[in-house]
């Protein structure tokens, strides 16, 4: 009787170890069938990786362009401004003349010849103004009495406004301003241009700004 038991005891006993080596060799099978993390990540990670598109660059060649000249219709701007001053130089030179001296005739004659000045120094100046897109700089032409020649570098650029003043309003026109690092006001005024050329303006020496802006902190 106690070597029956003894017997149904040991073969319990094997029966219970073999189930429990079971999972064990199970688990550790299923453990080696996962593929090993790689540290550069997966195939599949590597390959979008390698797919990624890279930052986008700023093409300065297709920034850059040949010299313009303002819009026509600046000569009337000027020519409107240069009325606007002779009238009131007239009427503060023209009134006291009146009363004190009764000679009526000055302030139409003061009006008339500072008209005529100002109305062809508008027409030589448009003709002398210009400016240019260039690959490294802001290049400006202008001046009739003394010519200015104007380099403005663009990695000296804080930033550019398109303006528009009650005047040029009227005539359809806007100003590109220029604002450089270590300057207390504008460096730079452009008049004379369409509302489209000024914004495309702005956004050209934006994107020169920062472009040049990126080649020196290299």
């Amino acid at each position: 009787m106690s070597d029956g038991d003894g017997s149904s005891d040991a073969e319990t006993a094997t029966r219970s170890a073999r189930a429990e080596e079971s999972p064990a060799s199970g688990g550790t099978d299923a453990v080696s069938e996962e593929p090993a993390a790689d540290e550069a990540g997966t195939p599949e990670t590597r390959g979008a990786e390698a797919s990624a598109p890279a930052p986008t660059e700023i093409d300065v060649g297709d920034l850059v362009g040949p010299e313009r000249r303002l819009d026509p219709k600046v000569r009337y701007v000027w020519v409107l401004q240069a009325a606007i001053s002779s009238l009131i130089f007239g009427v503060m030179v023209g009134l006291p003349a009146f009363l004190v001296f009764e000679r009526p005739f000055v302030g139409p004659a003061v009006f008339f010849l500072v008209f005529t000045v100002g109305a062809t120094l508008a027409v030589f100046r448009y003709r002398r103004w210009s400016y240019q897109v260039r690959e490294d700089s802001l290049f400006l032409d202008r001046g009739v009495v003394t010519q200015t020649r104007t380099v403005v570098p663009y990695v000296r650029i804080q930033h550019v406004d398109a303006s528009r003043g009650p005047v040029e309003r009227a005539f359809g026109l806007a100003t590109a301003v220029v604002y450089t690092a270590g300057s207390r006001g504008a460096d730079v005024s452009i008049p004379g241009l369409t509302p489209e050329r000024a914004d495309d303006l702005q956004d050209r020496l934006k994107r020169l700004a920062i472009a040049a802006e990126g080649e020196d902190a290299v």
